[in-house]
């Protein structure tokens, strides 16, 4: 797909009252409906998109039969209905349960929904589908909830060469995007393993972090402004493309980290950094977490102004990565490695000052091994290593993930931990992430799915981090596997807040039901 730069206000799909803008799906039966003028016969029908993981997957239990939730007294989608959605967009209703399993499952083939539709109509629930690429199963129906896909949103809108902010749909594929602004030397402020899949839109909508969080923070500070439909059909518009307004309420923040729960995210403005004209990447060997802990310490004391990542992975990632992609390890074998990434606009500059930090930390004995490189191939080589990681776990066998938020002399102290409480009743305890963020990603993996060792892990997890002061999200959202996790992380009262916001903006509970906020007597 080809992104193009269109006409500000001429790529909404459709209206309707109470008006949903469309995305790639049909609008409300019961509702009037008007059409936008709008080139259709220059796109092909809509299909779904998913990781090539999630194809037809009998396997996966429905949700509802693998988790104690029950169904809310919503509609459901009747024959006159779907008769309805076909006159009005014609090819654009997908039905054939072949072609809406892409959309029921998700990428991880845990959680899988009954949808029926793809679409908005009268009272029924709805649920808002980017690239499905979530961990949480925050993308994908529960029972027979309409899905409202985001995929041919897919165009830009504006791009601005001296400021660098980017107006564009929110069905527009992150990896895509970052093609699109590199040609203008810039690049997008989030990257992330997902990034040939990923919406812009739930990007946002999760509040993603990613590989480049380090140097470029989080999405609530780089989106400038969304567009956002509301359960009643009201369009918010806040798509500024300023740096400063401070004009009341911050209203894009509630949709930022919302998971669709609070409105439909249909556009968004957000600032790109200049591209680097110099990066670096460094791969290391370290002999213990400590040392991994002191070397970040150095890191920022010596790379402070260059320094854009600082992942680390334990040696069981490795192993897997090298049994089930057949990737090899640069440096000599240790029992955690470091991937640093330096991005500025000197290459002789920030050579010689990773060369400085290289000398010092190899010196000192904190790293054992290491390699460098500055030529794009070998750069990407070396991110596969950590990027792939999720890619080989879920060949492993049935994963639990978990991603959370410790202190950072902490990191590492959960997954030991856990090695020992889990014996011999898991295939692998791994741990990896961004170190430079205290972000954690526990995977326990294990030939099937096992209430016995769901029931080891959970809840002791989420106390164990709840005792560190930590969160039980550090970037993949609540969705549907956290839901009732939610009181680890947040005060009760701040959970009525939200619980009280929701019930606001979306008084009949029809967005992404059964996510985001425990379910309520």
């Amino acid at each position: 797909m080809v992104l193009h730069l269109v006409p500000r206000w001429s790529m909404w799909l459709f209206w309707a009252t109470p008006g949903w803008r469309k995305t790639a799906g049909a609008l409300g039966a019961s509702v009037k409906q008007r059409l936008m003028n709008y080139p259709w016969g220059s796109y092909s029908p809509w299909v779904c998109r998913s990781y090539s993981s999630a194809s037809r997957s009998p396997e996966v239990m429905l949700t509802y039969e693998r988790y104690p939730v029950q169904r809310l007294p919503f509609s459901k989608v009747s024959e006159e209905d779907m008769a309805t959605f076909q006159r009005i967009i014609p090819g654009r209703v997908i039905t054939d349960p072949e072609e809406l399993e892409a959309c029921n499952v998700d990428w991880l083939k845990t959680v899988r929904g009954n949808g029926v539709g793809v679409g908005i109509q009268r009272n029924l629930a709805v649920n808002p589908q980017g690239g499905n690429t979530g961990m949480v199963g925050g993308s994908v129906p529960v029972f027979d909830e309409v899905i409202l896909s985001t995929a041919l949103m897919n165009q830009v809108i504006s791009f601005h060469n001296v400021s660098g902010i980017l107006v564009c749909q929110a069905g527009c594929v992150l990896e895509e995007l970052s093609h699109y602004v590199q040609e203008h030397d810039f690049i997008m402020p989030l990257d992330l393993g997902a990034k040939g899949s990923c919406h812009i839109g739930g990007n946002v909508a999760t509040n993603a972090g990613g590989l480049r969080f380090l140097r470029y923070g989080s999405l609530r500070g780089t989106v400038l402004g969304l567009e956002v439909v509301l359960a009643d059909g009201t369009i918010l518009n806040c798509l500024t493309s300023l740096r400063k307004d401070n004009t009341g309420y911050d209203l894009k923040q509630l949709f930022i980290g919302s998971e669709g729960t609070l409105g439909v995210i249909t556009a968004v403005s957000i600032l790109c950094p200049p591209r680097p004209k110099a990066v670096n990447v460094a791969f290391l060997g370290c002999p213990g977490f400590a040392e991994v802990l002191q070397t970040f310490t150095t890191c920022k004391a010596m790379l402070s102004e260059v320094l854009s990542a600082f992942e680390f992975m334990d040696a069981e990632c490795m192993q897997l990565v090298r049994q089930h992609l057949h990737l090899a390890s640069p440096v000599q074998e240790s029992p955690f490695y470091v991937l640093i990434e330096t991005s500025g606009s000197s290459a002789e500059h920030d050579a010689e000052k990773l060369g400085s930090f290289l000398e010092q930390v190899l010196g000192s004995g904190l790293v054992t091994d290491g390699t460098m490189a500055t030529d794009q191939k070998k750069i990407q080589m070396l991110w596969a290593l950590r990027e792939r990681i999720t890619e080989a776990l879920s060949h492993d066998g049935y994963v639990f993930k978990y991603d959370i938020s410790l202190p950072v002399e902490r990191l590492y102290d959960l997954v030991t931990d856990l090695r020992t409480r889990l014996g011999s009743s898991a295939k692998h305890v791994v741990g990896y992430g961004h170190l430079g963020d205290g972000n954690l990603h526990l995977n326990v993996t294990a030939e099937a799915f096992s209430e016995a060792l769901l029931g080891i892990l959970e809840p002791y997890v989420y106390t164990w981090t709840a005792e560190q002061r930590g969160s039980v999200s550090a970037e993949h959202g609540v969705g549907f596997k956290k839901r009732h996790v939610l009181g680890y992380s947040k005060p009760p009262v701040a959970v009525q807040l939200m619980q009280q916001l929701k019930a606001l903006l979306d008084p009949k509970g029809i967005l992404n039901p059964y996510k985001t906020l425990p379910a309520q007597a």
